[in-house]
């Protein structure tokens, strides 16, 4: 007997999986409940019940939370500014980017880019330093 580990009354693997990647190719816009789940043909309600069943949050907070995501891996690996990271997964303003950053890393986007930018020139100089020797 296989075992299921779909969750029962939850957004069936296929539709979580449509949507879970429409999220991540519209990051960098707004993306509405009644936008989302007309990817997957489902009424608004429906579909916040059944995706937050599947994945334990709310629509909402997942793409906050790919927002995220997005955004450390733009502050650790671009040297673009704030705001051009903000727009680029979503934000209307670096403002509320920087505010919904802190609240969920503990730091600021800019305190997070420079201790990022301290680590690679600290692993940079230990690396010449290898080499030099």
């Amino acid at each position: 007997m296989q075992m299921q580990h779909a969750v029962i009354g939850a957004l069936p693997g296929g539709k979580l999986r449509r949507v879970m990647a429409y999220i991540q190719s519209n990051l960098h816009r707004e993306l509405r409940l009644a936008e989302l789940s007309a990817v997957v043909h489902m009424s608004p309600y429906h579909f916040a019940r059944l995706f937050k069943r599947a994945t334990g949050v709310s629509p909402y907070r997942f793409v906050v939370h790919r927002r995220m995501d997005a955004s450390i891996a733009l502050l650790t690996t671009s040297t673009s500014s704030i705001s051009s990271i903000a727009r680029a997964v979503g934000f209307k303003t670096a403002s509320h980017f920087a505010t919904t950053f802190r609240r969920l890393t503990g730091v600021t986007p800019s305190a997070y880019q420079a201790g990022r930018a301290g680590v690679a020139n600290s692993r940079a100089a230990t690396s010449s330093a290898r080499h030099s020797a």
